[in-house]
């Protein structure tokens, strides 16, 4: 039966996901900009959104040209004063939701986690099977002889990233808007849900279509969803929280 949640006060959906996730034998959390936002790291769209900011020098751009691959080929140097500037999370800290969904997997009441995100928050928390379908701010690779180089490379660097070895530019291994999805992170997060028997959606409404094609994937077992704002899945979940994800990780993880 779908949609007890109506009828359910908060402790009992909280119970009930706790009883859910004991009771998995594969459970996968699938995961968007909101699991970061905790953590201080603005999302690209809401009104408080990377794209919502203000910038003389790149106000004659569209946002979503700033980070493509486009941008990347035609004005490389417009494209990492931007990247520099916006995508560079070393110093940001793994927050209540990352932290507890790798005290998770370590318990062996997760199989894994299939993220949106390139910020590597969850790696820092210490989740180990991560799948980043959108890739990562971590790595760098030189366009021209494939050198990888680790996650300072870029950011201090300054114009254009050239590789030591060769003089080719280096590039984040972050999925542009342009750009195909790096298959193994996508195959394995497709048979990563593919085969969960509990899927727990969090911090994204489901509108990019990466995530929700992913979650279309799901076919067994039990659904919940934790995400502020209503999501387009909502009617088809077990469970429903429109709450804080940190919050509510929290307190399932607290329940005995």
């Amino acid at each position: 039966m779908k949609h007890p949640f109506n009828r359910m006060t908060d402790d009992q959906k909280l119970s009930a996901f706790r009883v859910m996730l004991d009771s998995s034998a594969s459970a996968v959390f699938l995961g968007g900009a909101g699991v970061s936002t905790e953590s201080g790291i603005p999302d690209f769209r809401s009104k408080d959104g990377l794209y919502h900011r203000t910038e003389k020098r790149f106000a004659r751009y569209q946002p979503e040209y700033l980070l493509s691959f486009e941008c990347l080929r035609n004005e490389p140097d417009v494209f990492f004063d931007y990247y520099r500037s916006h995508l560079d999370a070393r110093a940001v800290a793994p927050n209540a939701a990352h932290k507890t969904l790798a005290k998770w997997e370590q318990e062996g009441r997760l199989a894994g986690v299939v993220t949106q995100n390139i910020d590597g928050l969850h790696q820092k928390a210490g989740s180990v099977n991560v799948q980043e379908i959108h890739g990562t701010t971590w790595r760098n690779h030189c366009t021209v002889c494939n050198a990888a180089y680790g996650v300072d490379f870029i950011f201090e660097s300054a114009g254009k990233p050239r590789c030591p070895r060769c003089g080719g530019i280096v590039r984040p291994d972050v999925t542009l808007y342009g750009e195909f999805l790096p298959k193994e992170a996508h195959d394995n997060a497709r048979r990563m849900i593919r085969d969960a028997d509990l899927l727990i959606i969090g911090g994204t409404s489901l509108q990019v279509g990466s995530a929700a094609g992913l979650a279309r994937q799901f076919s067994g077992g039990r659904l919940v969803i934790i995400n502020k704002s209503k999501t387009l899945m909502d009617g088809e979940a077990d469970l429903v929280f429109h709450d804080s994800i940190g919050k509510v990780l929290t307190e399932v993880d607290a329940l005995r």
